[in-house]
């Protein structure tokens, strides 16, 4: 066990690439990762465990079938498992993703988008 705190922004300014999360910890069998992302991401869901976001910096949307869900900074919001969803934001946004380990970033599609489960920074 680390005894020293994990800081946030640090974590995030060693992360160059957009779309790409990044494992900052792990409790039990969930993984904390922060990502940086812009534009849209690709449609999909995860069948097997929820996702949450928290927004640590600008705004995003979070988009479902039949309506949107934003968020700014300082919002959560908690997608149940199972549910169709895509992320965008206008501008660059900063948020800590709270999933299963080994949760693929785009659920049950591979795409350019698919970034590696388990990379830690």
């Amino acid at each position: 066990m680390k005894s020293e705190p994990i800081n946030l922004q640090e974590k995030l300014r060693k992360i160059s690439q957009l779309w790409t999360p990044k494992v900052v910890a792990q409790m039990n069998d969930y993984h904390f990762k922060l990502v940086k992302f812009q534009g849209e991401f690709v449609w999909h869901e995860h069948s097997d465990t929820d996702e949450v976001f928290v927004v640590i910096g600008g705004e995003m949307k979070i988009h479902f079938r039949d309506h949107d869900v934003s968020l700014r900074q300082g919002e959560l919001f908690v997608i149940p498992r199972g549910v169709q969803h895509k992320t965008s934001a206008v501008a660059e946004c900063h948020a800590l993703l709270v999933e299963s380990a080994g949760t693929l970033n785009t659920g049950d599609v591979r795409s350019g988008q698919t970034a590696p489960v388990d990379d830690w920074i």
